[in-house]
Formats: structure tokens, sequence, C-alpha cells
């Protein structure tokens, strides 16, 4: 059996209570490199075999699992994040689908919510932002072109960047090119729920020059729109909790608070 497990955003206490099982249970771990904490594998039996994926092809990954199940052992796939956000899982569930070798997924924090959790923010605050785009620059690896970073800026929605902290003075370009300004507020998170996370704030119009000062160039997430605003308490209230608003559970009412 093969376990897809979300490491989470590197904190070790941050990963699900059944992927953390899974991992102390399992006889073979395949890690992500250097993207997942190795704090997570203290949890790991004395005899586990941890192979390190980033120094491995997809052929060799595949290659690894079925020597496992051939000797009837247990592997966890331990992803960092959540799975399904680049973690390029559908490539290998297609190789175990061909060789009838069965798995599931266990789901992860992603760094996306690290991120809010570091920087103490919603992504949805009622009146200003209530929709976020999960997306990365094209690079080595292309994207479609509809889902280019100046189509995506076009709506002016919540963005988070992943995979894209050094290519940053084209990110700022094409985020320009669409409906934010240089004035826009953005936000540079690094190896957020680390130790050494570090945040930083800035305009959209500084973000690369930002980054460069601060030596920034990988494990960061982009994160611009309206939402990193400061807001006052007035324009933060939601319907939700408000006094005079009628709910399934509640009779408002009808005067505002």
């Amino acid at each position: 059996m093969v376990h897809f497990v979300g490491a989470g955003p590197g904190a070790p206490d941050l990963i699900t209570l059944r992927g953390a099982r899974l991992l102390s249970e399992a006889d073979q771990v395949i890690i992500a490199g250097s993207l997942v904490n190795p704090a997570l594998l203290e949890s790991c039996r004395g005899n586990c075999r941890i192979l390190d994926s980033s120094v491995m092809t997809l052929e060799e990954v595949i290659g690894a699992i079925r020597r496992a199940e051939e000797e009837g052992k247990t592997t966890v796939r331990l992803h960092t994040g959540d799975p399904s956000l680049y973690g390029a899982i559908r490539e290998q569930m297609a190789c175990l689908d061909r060789l009838g070798i069965a798995y599931d997924v266990t789901p992860g924090v992603s760094s996306f919510l690290g991120a809010s959790a570091a920087l103490r923010t919603e992504y949805t605050i009622p009146g200003k932002s209530q929709t976020l785009i999960l997306t990365r620059m094209a690079g080595r690896t292309p994207v479609p072109e509809s889902e280019s970073i100046p189509a995506l800026a076009a709506h002016g929605s919540a963005m988070a960047v992943f995979l894209s902290a050094g290519m940053l003075p084209r990110l700022q370009e094409e985020l320009l090119q669409g409906a934010f300004t240089e004035e826009t507020p953005a936000a540079i998170v690094c190896r957020a729920t680390w130790p050494d996370e570090k945040i930083l704030r800035c305009p959209l119009g500084a973000l690369a020059q930002t980054a460069e000062k601060e030596g920034i160039r990988k494990t960061a997430l982009i994160l611009v729109g309206d939402f990193l605003n400061d807001t006052s308490d007035e324009n933060l209230r939601s319907r939700l909790y408000d006094p005079a608003f009628t709910t399934e559970y509640r009779k408002g009412t009808g005067n505002s608070a």
C-alpha cells in the first residue's frame, strides 16, 4: 500500500494526526527533498528506509515503490504542504494504476494557509476580498496561456503565487499588467511555520527590490491583494455575527451594530 501524505507547511506539529500515524508505521518513506522538514522523520521507525526524491526520476520513485510492494512493505510518499498543490502526484498515481498498486491520499496544510496564519490575516474579508487565486509563474515549466499572471491579475482578486521567488522582477512586472497598482499591498512569506520563517510586507511596486535586499530567492510564497491592507473594525464586520442579521439559528434585531 502507498500513502501520499501532506507534510504540512514546515512545522512538524502541523502534519495531520493521520499523516503522523502513517509516517510512524511506514516501512519506506520517500520525501520531497529539502522542501520537507527533516524533523518529521524523527517519528519514523529505526529500520524505515528513507529516500530523497529530489535526486530521483519518476521511474526511480515508482521502482522503489514497486520493490517495497513486492516485499510486502508500506510506502509513505511524503509531499510538502498538501499533495494536490504542485505535488506532481497525478503522474505517480497513473503509474500505480497501471501496476495495480493500491494507494490513498492524506491531505495536508498548504503553505498558503501557513502564510496567512503567519501574517495573522484572512483571505476572505467581507466587501473587500472573496476570491483567492493559487497559481505560479511560467518558467521552465509552462502554464496555460489563459492562466498567465497578467490574465489572472486582471481580476484584481487576492493571489498566492507559488514557485516564483526566483523570478520576482518579472512577476512584479506581470502582476502590474493586471488590475493591481504599485501601491497594492504585497507580502513575501519565506518558509512559513519553520523556525527561520521570514515575513516581508511591501507595496507591489517594491516587491522585487524587497526580496533582493533580504536575499530571498526560493522557498517563499508571494501574496498580493487588498486583503493585506489595514482595515478598520467597521469594515471587518461580517453579517454572520451582526446582531441585526437574521440567520437560520437566530433572529436579528434589525438594527445594525
